[in-house]
C-alpha cells in the first residue's frame, strides 16, 4: 500500500465527466492545475494533519460536504481499487489430545 501521506484532499470532475478522488500536498497549485486543466465541481479540503490515502478517504466519507451520491461514489470506488485490505493472518496450533484408558 501506499505509504505518502497527504494535507489536502478532496474530489473534482475532469472534462471528460468522471469524478475522482484528488490528493496534494499544496493547496493552492492543486486548485490551480484543476482549473487549468478544465476540472469543475472541485471540492477540495485541507487536513489538519498529514493521513494517508485509506485514512484520508474515510475522513471525507464521513464530512457533510461529501455526503452527495456522486462524491460517496467516487470515494468509494477509488477504496475499492486502491485500498488493499490487510492481510488475515491465521496461525494452527495443534490441538491436545489425550487418551486415557479404560478398563
Amino acid at each position: 500500500m501506499d505509504i505518502r501521506t497527504f494535507k489536502v484532499a478532496g474530489i473534482s470532475t475532469d472534462p471528460k465527466g468522471s469524478t475522482k478522488v484528488r490528493f496534494a500536498n499544496d493547496f493552492v497549485q492543486r486548485i490551480k492545475t484543476l482549473n487549468m486543466r478544465k476540472h469543475t465541481d472541485i471540492n477540495l479540503i485541507e487536513l489538519s494533519q498529514p493521513m494517508n490515502k485509506a485514512d484520508i478517504c474515510d475522513h471525507l466519507l464521513s464530512l457533510d460536504n461529501f455526503q452527495t451520491e456522486v462524491a460517496q461514489s467516487a470515494i468509494s470506488q477509488f477504496v475499492k481499487r486502491n485500498v488493499s485490505k490487510p492481510a488475515v493472518e491465521i496461525t494452527e496450533t495443534p490441538a491436545e489430545t489425550s487418551i486415557t484408558e479404560q478398563a
